[in-house]
């Protein structure tokens, strides 16, 4: 089952997730919300839509823009809608 860390703090798990270009998105239930919170950066994919991120808070840090969502989409990504993907950069995903 996927499973997102920041150091040893589970933030987020689901063996639901939706891959797509190569990024698991989790289902909005599927992570502990406390460890996010809004950021105001957004970014446009042409056929996605409208990304929002979180920065995600855990293990005694705070990590800018960590994790992403539409929360509307395009047509094509409406099965993405409010999941959760995550800068594999930024946090470990096994």
């Amino acid at each position: 089952m996927p499973q997102v860390k920041v150091g040893n703090t589970l933030i987020a798990e689901s063996d639901q997730t939706i891959v797509v270009e190569g990024n698991h998105y989790f289902p909005p239930d599927s992570i502990k919300k406390t460890h996010f919170k809004d950021s105001n950066t957004h970014t446009t994919c042409p056929w996605k839509g409208v990304a929002s991120y979180y920065n995600v808070e855990a293990d005694g840090q705070t990590i800018p823009d960590a994790a992403w969502y539409y929360p509307q989409t395009k047509e094509k990504a409406e099965n993405i809608k409010n999941y959760v993907a995550f800068y594999t950069t930024k946090v470990t995903i096994s």
